[in-house]
């Protein structure tokens, strides 16, 4: 029989640890018992470091006996996605030739978890350099969601995020460069957000620029909107080592959850004009979770926005960023020593290897041209929110797939890209906006549907405010039900 603590909140274990009602050793044992109960399932975990977590709640019970100063994150265990490192452990970023790879030191943001009083219980699957909108790789396979482990858990923190709706940790840490934190929301059931750009550090090296193109951010995947919110005040704010973080002022994201909504007004559509093929039965959810927040206290209007440019253009410019990202990464190695695209080659992803070659060709004027496609669907969505107050849109346009694909050629009948074309989630990495993933329901088979707030830049709290109204409103939480 599952633990029950393996399916409490962050916020709900946070306060149970501060009133010494249970202990971190309880709480991390619990989610320790239930990744050997449930992981050969889901795969979700790479390396679970039951030691050093066991150590760590230990350090962390003396602490609160001992009446330390707590972080707001005391004593909760954290899944860390495999491209973030984490000092002394293997950091392979699911590549094969990667596989013995150790990171010497904590990345930034596994610092601020830490800080905070988290613990770190183990790494989590990701797809080849987080490139997929599904998790799977040669080197640890393919993770499914919980809801059924036939199929995808969406990625590229499809690990993180199956950990988290699977109860193996109350907190699942992921990145976001088209949709990887907010795809793997969607098709696992949990809450997914990519804060607006620039309000979480990332200090990548040697190029501290990298992440601007296609804009890039980091997040958290959990069960509740508060817990998602209880690490984005951890994380947020200015940092010296990213050139694009800004002081936003004194926030408050946990308290932006449960900020009444009735002066916003609201905006949907389920297929931005259109522009994205959607699954009837993605449609079908989408508009019952609309239904069912017009009960609340805001206004909700329908809206065909007009976009600049087709759907294949606007995807040509993500992609093209993203690609060069990719190349740029590999070349990096290669100057320190590992050239993956020379004697590794061959066991690399063959679909990276192609855009990673295309991208190597692109000229530097050809690749600042993407920017004024960049700009035009800035200034959509910019008008757009001059009009409204947040847009709702559905995560991805089919439900959670089968293994063994990057995704679907077609889409209702409409040709896409199986890369991430399926995806409405990437227009937002062009622009930089908050986009959150909520659940919004399960189609008939029982498969997670996700619903996208998005907000204007720096309206994070917004979003929070919107996602947490949604969940009183639509609670998902019996979902889980089926997973105890």
């Amino acid at each position: 029989m599952t633990d029950p603590l393996c399916f409490r909140s962050v916020p709900e274990l946070a306060l149970e640890m501060r009133r010494d009602t249970v202990s971190a050793v309880d709480v991390v044992e619990a989610h320790l018992e239930r990744i050997e109960d449930r992981d050969e399932r889901t795969n979700a975990f790479v390396e679970v470091f039951e030691r050093d977590a066991l150590a760590a709640a230990r350090e962390a019970d003396r602490a609160r006996r001992e009446g330390e100063e707590l972080g707001p994150l005391h004593g909760l265990p954290v899944a860390v996605k495999d491209n973030y490192a984490v000092g002394g452990k293997r950091f392979t970023n699911g590549c094969v030739p990667l596989s013995e790879n150790v990171a010497e030191e904590d990345d930034l943001t596994v610092r601020q978890l830490r800080e905070a009083g988290a613990v770190v219980i183990g790494k989590t699957n990701t797809p080849e350099f987080a490139t997929k909108g599904v998790t799977d790789n040669d080197l640890f396979g393919a993770t499914g969601t919980p809801f059924d482990r036939t199929r995808m858990a969406g990625g590229s923190s499809g690990g993180s995020a199956a950990a988290a709706g699977d109860g193996m940790a109350p907190i699942g840490l992921g990145t976001d460069g088209g949709g990887s934190l907010r795809i793997p929301a969607s098709a696992c059931g949990v809450f997914g957000m990519k804060p607006s750009f620039g309000r979480v550090p990332i200090p990548l090296r040697p190029d501290g620029f990298a992440h601007h193109t296609p804009m890039r951010g980091r997040g958290a995947l959990t069960r509740t909107v508060e817990g998602a919110a209880m690490v984005l005040d951890v994380l947020s704010g200015y940092h010296p080592s990213d050139p694009f973080t800004v002081e936003t002022g004194e926030s408050d994201f946990v308290a932006a959850t449960r900020r009444p909504i009735s002066d916003m007004t609201i905006a949907y559509s389920v297929d931005l004009g259109g522009t994205f093929p959607v699954d009837e039965r993605v449609r079908r959810r989408f508009h019952e979770a609309v239904d069912a927040f017009k009960s609340g206290p805001a206004e909700f209007v329908e809206v065909d926005p007009e976009l600049p440019r087709s759907r294949t253009e606007m995807y040509r410019c993500w992609k093209t960023g993203f690609s060069v990202v990719l190349a740029e990464a590999l070349e990096h190695m290669k100057q320190d020593g590992t050239d993956l695209l020379g004697e590794h080659r061959e066991a690399l992803d063959a679909q990276n290897v192609a855009d990673a070659e295309a991208a190597m060709e692109l000229g530097a004027v050809e690749y600042r041209r993407t920017d004024v496609v960049r700009t035009e669907v800035f200034e959509a969505f910019q008008s757009l929110f001059a009009e409204y107050d947040l847009l709702l849109l559905p995560t991805i346009a089919v439900p959670p797939f089968e293994h063994g694909k990057w995704g679907p050629e077609e889409v209702e009948g409409e040709s896409v890209d199986p890369v991430l074309e399926w995806a409405l989630t990437w227009l937002f990495n062009l622009t930089g906006h908050p986009a959150a993933s909520v659940p919004a329901g399960v189609t008939r088979g029982g498969l997670p549907v996700g619903m996208q707030i998005v907000g204007p830049r720096f309206a994070d709290q917004r979003v929070l405010a919107a996602s947490g109204a949604f969940e009183r409103i639509k609670p998902w939480h019996d979902t889980y039900d089926e997973l105890r």
